[in-house]
């Protein structure tokens, strides 16, 4: 399971640099822009501003005029924990090199995080599932299945035998059950996977180019109840229509379910 990271927008990550630094909720678009290297437009500023509060990534204000940056692991206005979204795992070789900047947030409730956790917020980071690489992992009672969201604490870095890791190698970023093996003086990186994915070896020796992230700690489930929704057919919706011909009736109760 590899992490394949979102690209943000040169301009989006110049705004919120210059968000960090000083408060522009007051400047106009076009002002705003007169601050951004690159020649962008007030409208263009507009939508990436947008962008970024969409992603969970700003707060925009306009009683107050303010633009703030949201902090990753404090409490917002909602009593909710932003977790950063670093990126999506999947399946395979890791093709893209790793990186710190988030694609959004994770909001998540503090009794879901529970106190452990709490302690330690501004450590965590999300990963988002896809492929099925760890879909028999276990982690507290819950597997790793495509669009669930898996959270990082990016403090444990010393595993033990069987934690669920993301590690970088060369640069490049993966999660994989890790384990010691002191007789062969070799750490072993293992899927668990419904598939055969075959196991990565680095032998001590070659440790220095091996970096552990952090440790699953929490498995956000995609709800089912959600997935089911969004395939909803004709035939569920063919109850709330007019009355129809026997030849309709025939056709729409026909359409799989």
């Amino acid at each position: 399971m590899s992490i394949y990271l979102k690209i943000m927008h040169s301009t989006q990550k110049q705004l919120l640099d210059l968000i960090t630094a000083q408060n522009i909720g007051d400047l106009s678009y076009r002002k705003i822009s007169a601050l951004i290297p690159g020649g962008n437009s007030a409208q263009n500023i507009k939508h990436h501003l947008q962008q970024l509060a969409k992603r969970g990534l700003i707060r925009i204000d306009k009683n107050k005029k303010t633009i703030s940056r949201i902090k990753s692991g404090v409490k917002n206005e909602s009593n909710l924990i932003p977790i950063p979204i670093l990126g999506s795992a999947n399946c395979g070789e890791a093709l893209l090199f790793a990186n710190e900047t988030p694609s959004g947030h994770l909001s998540v409730s503090p009794a879901i995080l529970g106190s452990k956790l709490m302690k330690k917020t501004q450590k965590l980071f999300a990963l988002m599932a896809v492929g099925p690489s760890m879909n028999r992992c276990n982690v507290n009672g819950d597997n790793i299945e495509e669009g669930d969201y898996v959270i990082i604490d990016g403090k444990r870095t010393v595993p033990k035998n069987n934690d669920c890791v993301v590690s970088i190698i060369d640069g490049c970023a993966n999660i994989k059950h890790f384990f010691k093996d002191e007789k062969n003086q070799r750490i072993v990186l293992c899927s668990d996977s419904t598939e055969n994915i075959p196991p990565i070896y680095i032998h001590e020796s070659d440790l220095k180019e091996y970096i552990i992230n952090g440790t699953v700690v929490l498995v956000m489930k995609t709800p089912n109840r959600l997935q089911a929704f969004l395939d909803a057919g004709a035939k569920d919706m063919h109850e709330s229509l007019p009355k129809t011909t026997q030849k309709e009736d025939d056709y729409y109760m026909s359409l799989p379910q």
